[in-house]
C-alpha cells in the first residue's frame, strides 16, 4: 500500500530539478513503497525505513558533503530533520510541531509552493544585493567627495537620501513578483 502522491508533487520536483536542486527522498515508508514513489516523482536517491533521528543524521551527512540542505516535511517524525537542515520548510497542512520547528511554513500543503518559496527567496536575495551595491556606490563616491571639499555637504546629503530612495524603490519591485505556475497562489 502507498499513499497517493500529493497533487502538484510531480510539478514541484520538476521545477526544483530545473532550478538545479538535487532531490533526495527521506521516508519512514518501506523501501518498496519509497522506490515506487521516487520513480513516480523522478527522484533518483531514496533512503527508506528511516526513524526521525535517522532523517536528521541523513541531513547532517549531506551537510558534511558541503551541501546546503533544505528539508521539507509535514509530520512529527520530520521535526528533527527540519531543525537540523539549513532551511526547514513545513507544509501548512502538517503537524504543529513540524510548523514550529521549520524556518518556513507554507500556507497550504501544495508542493509547488516549495519551488515558489525558493524562487521568491532568490528574488529577494537579488534585491538585497542590488540595494547594497547602490548604497555602497552612492556612499563610496559621495562621502569622499564631500570630505575633501569637492562636493557640497548638501549634495552629499541629497545623494545619501537618493540612495535610500533608490534602495527602497528597487525593493518595492518585489511586489511585482509572481510565481511561475500561473494556477498557484503565492507562498
Amino acid at each position: 500500500m502507498a499513499d497517493p502522491l500529493r497533487e502538484g508533487a510531480v510539478e514541484a520536483v520538476r521545477r526544483l530539478r530545473a532550478d538545479g536542486l538535487r532531490i533526495v527522498l527521506l521516508t519512514g515508508d518501506n523501501a518498496r513503497t519509497a522506490a515506487q514513489v521516487a520513480a513516480a516523482l523522478g527522484i533518483e536517491r531514496v533512503e527508506a525505513e528511516m526513524l526521525p533521528a535517522a532523517k536528521a543524521d541523513a541531513v547532517r551527512r549531506l551537510q558534511a558533503e558541503g551541501r546546503c540542505v533544505g528539508m521539507v516535511g509535514d509530520g512529527v517524525n520530520d521535526a528533527p530533520a527540519l531543525a537540523v537542515a539549513d532551511i526547514g520548510i513545513a507544509m501548512g497542512s502538517g503537524t504543529d510541531v513540524a510548523m514550529q520547528t521549520a524556518g518556513i511554513t507554507l500556507k497550504r500543503g501544495d508542493p509547488v509552493l516549495i519551488a515558489d518559496a525558493i524562487e521568491v527567496s532568490r528574488a529577494t536575495w537579488r534585491k538585497i544585493r542590488q540595494g547594497l551595491f547602490w548604497a555602497f556606490i552612492y556612499n563610496a563616491l559621495g562621502m569622499p567627495l564631500a570630505a575633501f571639499g569637492l562636493r557640497s555637504p548638501v549634495l552629499a546629503g541629497a545623494a545619501m537620501a537618493l540612495s535610500s530612495v533608490s534602495v527602497v524603490s528597487n525593493a518595492l519591485l518585489l511586489r511585482r513578483w509572481r510565481p511561475r505556475a500561473a494556477n498557484h497562489e503565492s507562498v
